[in-house]
């Protein structure tokens, strides 16, 4: 046996040497990886039942307090999709009434916001996090964005930034806090986009993973969400070729043992009652 062993050994040591095996060589195939949001689900609009076959593992992200928003919570779920809260927040410009109902406005108490996150918690069964949705105004708010992330922290669930103001306190919040979060890199699509301009910024959202950040791209159901839920489908296999792999945006974050192994190992540990 130890023959065979180090018969084994002076091969491999011979094929690095003739340059045919390379140390490098198992890295060749190391997957990049990349997630996608896909915002506004809880209502009737196109795109929500294309997502919902969970055909591609997007996150689902889900305002709350409209009429389909728990019964498609539990249909991503049953689809194996994640789930998180979308939950409105005030924009800086436009119309309060287009956060629907129980949204988070800058005339509210700390109580009624942190009230209004655990119910929107309580409307989407089975959400592991929450994003914002609009919100330019609020994500500058220390005030408010703190009660926000408590609840957050209460749920033990994270936080995803999208992105909508470039002053947002939400990283600096969540680092004081200790709640996970992570920030948008790129939007898939708008209003308007077409399943070109979709494809396009797949190929953006493919360029960053390939340069190892780990993106995340948002994109929507709604008036053109049946052009997005193509054009990200059309780029699955492009994806694949190039060893980027979408998966759920909780698995970019880091872990607690990743962010600090010897605080998690020093952390006693506590029987289930």
């Amino acid at each position: 046996m130890q023959t065979y062993f180090k018969l084994i050994f002076l091969l491999s040591a011979s094929l690095l040497c003739l340059g045919l095996a390379s140390p490098d060589d198992s890295n060749k195939g190391e997957m990049k990886r990349a997630a996608i949001i896909i915002d506004d689900f809880g209502g009737d609009v196109k795109g929500v039942d294309d997502f919902l076959t969970g055909e591609i593992p997007v996150t689902v992200a889900v305002m709350p307090f409209l009429e389909h928003s728990t019964k498609q919570a539990e249909i991503a779920q049953a689809a194996g999709l994640e789930v998180i809260v979308h939950m409105p927040l005030e924009p800086k410009k436009g119309k309060i009434s287009w956060l629907g109902p129980s949204g988070i406005t800058s005339n509210l108490s700390v109580g009624e916001v942190k009230s209004r996150v655990r119910k929107a918690f309580d409307d989407i069964p089975y959400a592991v996090g929450l994003n914002n949705h609009m919100g330019s105004k609020i994500v500058e708010n220390e005030k408010i964005m703190r009660a926000i992330l408590e609840v957050v922290k209460e749920k033990n669930a994270f936080i995803i930034d999208s992105g909508t103001s470039p002053h947002s306190l939400i990283p600096q919040l969540a680092e004081e806090l200790e709640v996970p979060y992570a920030t948008r890199s790129i939007f898939l699509d708008n209003t308007h986009s077409s399943r070109k301009e979709v494809i396009k910024n797949m190929r953006k959202l493919a360029k960053k993973a390939k340069q190892g950040s780990e993106p995340i791209g948002i994109g929507h159901v709604g008036v053109r969400g049946d052009e997005t839920y193509a054009g990200i489908r059309s780029m699955l296999d492009e994806f694949q070729a190039e060893s980027i792999q979408l998966v759920p945006v909780s698995q970019l974050l880091p872990s607690p043992i990743e962010e600090d192994h010897n605080k998690f190992w020093q952390q006693p540990f506590q029987a289930k009652e």
